[in-house]
């Protein structure tokens, strides 16, 4: 085993790119600064750490995870319908994602399904719920 080979406790730095099924491309961090996480304490999908295990800096790894190994299935019980003055006029229109912050979760992202007269129909659903996705990592770093 190399010394530089990613292991629980390394700190490693990787560049990405993240494509929906039909490859568009809908996140990427090359040219930008590296992700940087520590290996082991899951603060990356665990089904994309485990890919890295035992790779080496300059390793790449081409990965495609199901819904179930990244954002979930699509849950039909987080749609919500509320009156539309809730929500900011300008920001009133199938689509449109919402950032809301919440105390026990953060930000998250909401999506707006559909408008129903003076109603519209929220989905609190993670916006990559229900997709497969391709990783392109590479290995940049590993301490």
């Amino acid at each position: 085993m190399g010394e530089d080979m990613i292991e629980k406790g390394n700190q490693v730095a990787i560049e990405y790119s993240v494509f929906l099924d039909d490859e568009t491309k809908i996140d990427s961090n090359v040219g930008k600064d590296p992700l940087t996480f520590l290996f082991g304490a899951h603060q990356i999908l665990p089904a994309l750490e485990e890919a890295l295990r035992g790779l080496e800096v300059g390793d790449s790894r081409e990965i495609t995870l199901l819904p179930e190994e990244a954002y979930g299935d699509i849950n039909p019980d987080a749609y919500k319908r509320v009156e539309s003055k809730l929500i900011p006029e300008d920001l009133c229109f199938e689509g449109a994602l919402l950032v809301v912050s919440d105390e026990q979760f953060g930000e998250m992202l909401i999506r707006i399904e559909s408008l129903d007269g003076d109603h519209v129909v929220l989905d609190f659903n993670h916006p990559l719920a229900g997709k497969k996705l391709k990783f392109d990592m590479k290995i940049l770093d590993v301490n």
